[in-house]
């Protein structure tokens, strides 16, 4: 799966937030400063050339809905980034917010938790 740029990232945050919709539904969703619509059309199409959204026509527009679920994105995004930047060590990873004070002792106690009682 291909990494998505800020751009595409941001188009899909929408599209995931609104479900389905057209161009103007997701930049409706879109927080500020929204790009223009021809932007964020071009976006969508770049996304469903991708294979991150589908499309339906609909009289004269199209409707889009999420070829991938958000979850899913995150798994692979996360899994790419740790394998990049960390040497596929979680621990690392963690010791580097750690380290950069981004992470509390009571936020690892919580971490530590899931960890020992995960949720079935």
């Amino acid at each position: 799966m291909e990494k998505l740029t800020k751009q595409e990232e941001e188009a899909m945050q929408a599209v995931w937030q609104c479900g389905s919709g057209s161009v103007k539904d997701f930049l409706d969703a879109m927080p500020e400063p929204q790009p223009p619509y021809t932007t964020l059309a071009s976006t969508i199409k770049n996304l469903e050339r991708k294979g991150f959204v589908s499309s339906e026509k609909v009289g004269n527009s199209y409707r889009y809905v999420p070829a991938i679920k958000e979850e899913e994105y995150k798994k692979r995004f996360m899994n790419g980034f740790v394998s990049d930047y960390f040497q596929n060590s979680y621990k690392d990873l963690v010791t580097f917010f750690a380290n950069e004070n981004k992470i509390s002792a009571s936020d690892l106690k919580e971490i530590i938790n899931l960890i020992e009682n995960p949720k079935k």
